[in-house]
């Protein structure tokens, strides 16, 4: 392996961008009587935050952004301390990194074991998730998949060795990252792994520099740069649908948010997510505008 092009010293979710300054939680000016709606600090979750916040604003409930908290742990610390009252969550990270189990393939599966735990542990209710799944993969161009005959992840685990894989720092160590394809698939020994900052490892794909890299789903540039996603066929990755996680104090206060943002998490798909994603990172769109515009859709 070769040495790093750059850190990737990011929280373990990405694509965090500084345009929302972090709210300090203990200040005591939070509105009471508003509804609290956090964020982490990468686009995706900034734009979802904004669909739930702007939703709810549709049907007459006051709301306070509380957007760019930082990791899944501050979130959810955050939760329990009252600061906010929901933010979006993957199914995925929360079986993961927050409760510390193996991965579940099956959406609907990895959905019911986080709602059942976060209920039981947090008090903290998931409603409706999304079609959305934010999980990890490998990307490679459509010229390198038909020059290499590459279907799938068995095909590039069977020919890695003669591949290079652009990835960033923490898909190396995590257990859903290279360790895990490597004892699930077998294989997967690269030719040559550099690690590059998020925004750098698909410029590497494109200008010739790597073959395959690592990717979550619903990136902007899997769409802007017609990239293709080489499906797990062994099912090795967890879901990471997104969905509405509240406290479930304030769901009693408030039932109608759960009517609310049940009706808007059904029409987030990954294609959505991605075009999304893009109109931020690639065309310097504000969230609030891009939320607001697919709404209107």
């Amino acid at each position: 392996m070769s040495a790093s092009t750059s850190s990737a010293a990011r929280v373990s979710r990405r694509r965090a961008l500084a345009l929302v300054a972090a709210p300090l939680l203990t200040r005591c000016a939070l509105d009471a009587s508003a509804i609290r709606v956090g964020s982490k600090n990468f686009t995706e979750s900034f734009v979802i935050g904004e669909i739930y916040a702007q939703s709810l604003e549709a049907a007459g409930l006051r709301v306070e952004r509380l957007f760019n908290l930082g990791s899944t742990q501050i979130a959810i610390a955050a939760m329990q301390r009252g600061s906010i009252d929901l933010y979006p969550e993957y199914t995925g990270t929360a079986l993961i990194d927050v409760l510390h189990l193996a991965p579940i393939a099956d959406p609907r599966r990895a959905y019911a074991v986080v709602a059942n735990a976060f209920d039981r542990r947090y008090g903290m209710v998931w409603l409706r998730p999304s079609p959305m799944n934010d999980s990890q993969a490998l990307a490679t161009t459509r010229a390198v998949a038909a020059r290499e005959r590459l279907a799938n992840l068995s095909d590039v685990a069977r020919v890695a060795p003669g591949l290079r894989l652009a990835t960033i720092q923490e898909f190396l160590a995590r257990p859903d990252g290279l360790p895990g394809l490597q004892r699930f698939y077998g294989g997967f020994q690269f030719r040559e792994v550099r690690t590059y900052d998020i925004a750098l490892k698909y410029r590497a794909l494109l200008d010739g520099h790597a073959d395959v890299a690592s990717a979550f789903t619903t990136d902007g540039a899997i769409a802007l740069d017609d990239l293709v996603i080489l499906p797990d066929d062994r099912r090795f990755w967890s879901a990471y649908n997104v969905a509405p996680v509240v406290r479930a104090a304030t769901l009693a206060a408030r039932p109608q948010i759960a009517r609310i943002l049940n009706a808007v998490s059904p029409k987030i798909t990954d294609r959505a997510a991605r075009a999304m994603n893009a109109a931020v990172e690639n065309d310097q769109q504000d969230p609030a505008d891009v939320a607001s515009a697919f709404l209107r859709r």
